[in-house]
């Protein structure tokens, strides 16, 4: 019954950004920055905003106060460890929500608490009351959920609903797990409670967005991402390809805007000055790029041939490009575009030199190489002359 109810409901998708994301090697926002993201997440769509830390110090409440009043729609979330001084620090952001982390696993309970797993229980029942009586609505994150046997956290999901929580996330801290493991550990905890359920995945092993999909499968109905997958170490489960593929590929709908995406992810690198890989799912600049002659022949006639995705969805257009491994439609394509005619010269000749530009100049071949192209052809290959 409980995963019926959770397949019945939108996925609400938690953006750890401004916290998780800036614990990436070398990331620092500056507070202007901070809310500029914080605005582009929920012009987005994004439900939650885990804001920061708020036992960091001043500055951090001060940035944490910033994003909640300019907010107006999203709700700002503050992180908070398993203390009642970070509680404190939380209630000067004039922030509602609060997230409560406790380790779960004995090696990180032994490094971090230096206690027993029912002391760590203990303490995190006396702090969410604690929050709760400060009149915070709190989560509660299993940190190393992953690495701790599942009945434990099956004990530590029903401690944190018993104390006044209102959600659990399952934390893959160090990006462990993979998806067909995740689906069977999300189906256990779906059956044992009916506690919100959320996922955080790390991209240790390259499988964050994956696990993420298959803990909604289980019956997970909030994900928590990041912005280009920004993150400690190898990062997180990146909030682009989540959105896309729980539409695409689960038929899940959540409140993002597609459209949205790119914009706000161009914000981030540059807040971040980390580049958006050429490569990169949804956002990056090659993601519509298609060069090889096979496949743009096959997009000229119908752009499903090659594309699962359209790009006007995502506020973005297809580009086809020209190198080595162009064909003759991409060329006349190209060609048509320059509003040059494709039977000035021979298509063979000039697309072997299409193909030699590519490979000597290893990038490829512009509108401006093309006119080029055509003018030496022309030189080198007259028109006859009729007598």
């Amino acid at each position: 019954m409980a995963l019926t109810r959770t397949k019945s409901r939108r996925i609400v998708v938690n953006d750890s950004t401004l916290r998780d994301g800036e614990q990436a090697p070398g990331v620092a926002f500056d507070t202007d920055e901070k809310v500029a993201i914080a605005l582009a997440l929920e012009h987005a769509g994004v439900d939650e905003i885990e804001a920061g830390v708020a036992a960091m110090g001043p500055s951090e409440i001060d940035s944490l106060a910033l994003i909640g009043a300019a907010l107006s729609e999203a709700e700002a979330i503050a992180w908070c460890r398993t203390m009642e001084k970070d509680i404190d620090a939380a209630v000067r952001t004039g922030l509602r929500r609060v997230h409560v982390s406790v380790p779960l696993s004995d090696t990180q309970i032994a490094a971090k608490l230096g206690c027993t797993f029912e002391e760590a229980l203990a303490r995190l029942d006396r702090v969410v009351r604690y929050a709760c009586a400060q009149g915070f609505r709190v989560s509660v994150g299993g940190e190393d959920a992953s690495r701790t046997p599942v009945d434990r956290v099956i004990r530590a999901i029903h401690a944190a609903e018993k104390s006044g929580a209102h959600r659990f996330r399952f934390a893959d801290t160090l990006g462990v797990l993979e998806p067909f493991g995740t689906y069977s550990i999300f189906r256990r905890l779906r059956a044992n409670t009916d506690l919100e359920l959320e996922f955080h995945g790390h991209d240790d092993l390259g499988l964050a967005t994956a696990n993420t999909l298959a803990a909604v499968r289980g019956g997970c109905a909030h994900v928590s991402v990041c912005v280009l997958g920004l993150g400690e170490r190898a990062g997180n489960a990146a909030l682009e390809e989540v959105v896309t593929a729980l539409a695409l590929l689960a038929g899940r709908r959540t409140g993002v805007r597609p459209e949205r995406l790119a914009s706000l992810a161009r914000l981030v690198s540059a807040a971040a000055c980390r580049p958006i890989p050429d490569g990169k799912a949804i956002v990056g600049g090659s993601a519509f790029t298609h060069e090889s002659g096979i496949h743009v022949a096959g997009l000229l006639r119908d752009p499903t041939t090659y594309e699962s995705l359209m790009p006007e969805r995502f506020g973005r257009t297809r580009r086809i490009v020209l190198g080595k491994h162009s064909g003759r439609a991409a060329v006349a394509h190209a060609l048509g575009i320059l509003g040059v005619a494709s039977d000035r010269i021979s298509m063979p000749v000039l697309l072997e030199r299409v193909r030699a530009r590519a490979v000597a100049t290893k990038r490829i071949v512009t509108g401006d190489d093309l006119l080029a192209l055509v003018a030496d052809a022309d030189r080198t290959n007259p028109p006859p002359v009729m007598t």
